[in-house]
């Protein structure tokens, strides 16, 4: 497939818009999970820990999944993924109005909606990228605040669905809002060449075409000499009946001959189709094995393992506030009447507020990005310890607020990846970072809520996250510190031939 140059404008404004309506309704209801959270603990009556994990598997699947999810925009394109992912994920919504457990929620909102989120999230940064390239910066940050702005929008919308409707009127009217993303997928015209030469068959794909035409050749000798061979003995048989049997028996091994020729041949190509998969094969794990060395050679860069371990943890210790903040101001005994906004829409606008604030400084060349990252770190752990000492809407809104600014600091992710690895080796690191990303993200909630369920208060919880976060920030500064310029200006080199693996990053 040929693509044509990028347009930077024209239709790509058209992708921006249905891309950034794509992830405002795919993501605002995981995102804005906490308020179905506490629906879903007082209709099922199940531990907290065991309850969170809806909400920490719908965000996280489709991290862990990133590199199907790619796999199969690369295979079927953005516009057939992102229709299947629209009722997928409206689809799962809807079902989960129905769950009699919570052990079905976990397929039908965790594993249904998560996949189909992660699926949404590649279609769009992908058709994205496709249409824009001096542009593409700008493109990608208007997109990604889809699902941020989602998140304060539907935490408010399902807070009053639920008032108005229930849980399940509440589940089915966003599952059928969630349609719309079929109109959205339908378009994202792809973007190539009119013009463009049919693809060119691989030596493998021949190969069938070849004992196609074998077998078709076959077919046609045996016919023709039965044929011949009928109105040969027919004619024989009439004139004198003797030779009937002998020329039958003569034009029997004749046949024979010609089956044994036949035969020589296909065996000749089954060893040579054989030997084709061998060679296929060997490639394949020649391809297997650089993966697993640029692998290697990834984690020998000190400052990368520190990321590594940096976003591990503070998944697990960041990310459960989003979910749980509800519910840590209902344990606190807040009065309702005073609830101005949902804590969870002050996390999602501040967060859009966080990126594109984090994403400007990381533009100025004064600013390191490296160590602006592990500032954001190092706060949202101070934050985190706060959060025991918070008995107010107030001041539980103040510290949503400065959360979710800091977990803006996603925008400039791929900033300090590129610091520490390099642009060539980017698309490797980061799906390694992402899926470990995924993981922290799957662990976090049910980690704080099984902290709950041992000792019936938060506090310990959040000393726990505020302490991951901070340990991961410190790691990554004290591996920044002696050897910045070592390991990013004299990383190792990586083997010859080398291969790009595309990946899924997070909303």
């Amino acid at each position: 497939m040929v693509f044509r140059k990028p347009p930077d404008g024209g239709w790509g404004w058209v992708i921006v818009v249905v891309s950034f309506f794509t992830q405002f309704l795919c993501y605002g209801s995981p995102l804005a999970v906490g308020v179905l959270y506490l629906e879903w603990l007082d209709a099922f009556g199940e531990g907290k820990g065991k309850t969170a994990w809806v909400g920490s598997l719908a965000n996280g699947i489709g991290l862990l999944a990133s590199p199907v999810c790619s796999i199969c925009v690369s295979s079927f394109g953005a516009r057939p993924v992102a229709i299947f992912s629209g009722f997928m994920v409206a689809g799962g919504l809807m079902m989960s109005s129905f769950a009699p457990n919570i052990y079905f929620l976990y397929v039908s909102y965790g594993i249904v909606v998560g996949l189909g989120c992660g699926l949404l999230y590649t279609a769009t940064v992908t058709i994205t990228c496709q249409y824009f390239d001096k542009r593409r910066g700008l493109a990608l940050g208007l997109i990604s605040t889809g699902s941020s702005v989602g998140l304060f929008i539907y935490a408010a919308l399902q807070r009053e669905l639920i008032e108005l409707y229930g849980l399940d009127g509440c589940l089915l009217i966003v599952g059928a809002l969630s349609l719309n993303i079929l109109a959205c997928g339908s378009l994202m015209r792809p973007l190539e060449s009119s013009r463009s030469p049919p693809p060119e068959k691989t030596c493998g794909d021949k190969v069938p075409d070849q004992y196609f035409v074998y077998h078709e050749k076959e077919k046609t000798v045996e016919e023709n000499i039965s044929i011949l061979e009928k109105g040969y003995i027919d004619e024989k048989c009439a004139n004198n009946v003797p030779d009937c049997k002998q020329d039958s028996l003569l034009n029997k091994n004749i046949l024979s001959s010609i089956n044994v020729n036949e035969k020589d041949t296909y065996k000749k190509k089954v060893v040579e189709q054989t030997n084709f998969c061998k060679q296929l094969a060997k490639r394949k794990w020649q391809l297997y094995l650089t993966y697993w060395k640029e692998t290697v050679v990834l984690f020998k860069n000190k400052v990368f393992s520190a990321l590594f371990v940096a976003i591990l943890l503070f998944d697990i210790g960041g990310f459960p506030p989003s979910l749980l903040m509800e519910d840590v101001a209902r344990s606190a005994n807040i009065n309702e009447d005073d609830y101005y906004m949902p804590l969870i829409s002050i996390i999602g606008i501040m967060t859009t507020v966080g990126k594109l604030i984090l994403g400007i400084l990381a533009d100025f060349k004064w600013v390191n990005t490296l160590y602006l990252y592990v500032t954001t770190l190092l706060m949202t752990g101070v934050a985190l310890f706060a959060i025991p000492f918070a008995k107010s809407y107030l001041t539980l809104a103040m510290l949503s607020a400065i959360l979710g600014f800091l977990t803006g600091n996603w925008s400039i992710f791929p900033y300090v990846t590129t610091k520490t690895v390099g642009i060539e080796k980017l698309t490797h690191a980061y799906g390694i970072l992402m899926f470990f990303a995924g993981l922290g993200n799957s662990l976090g909630p049910p980690i704080v809520g099984w902290f709950y369920d041992w000792t019936q208060e938060y506090d310990t919880a959040f000393y726990f996250s505020g302490f991951c976060v901070l340990l991961g920030g410190f790691l990554l500064l004290l591996a920044a510190l002696p050897c910045w310029n070592a390991c990013t200006n004299q990383s190792p080199k990586l083997p010859p031939n080398t291969y790009s693996y595309k990946v899924a990053s997070s909303a």
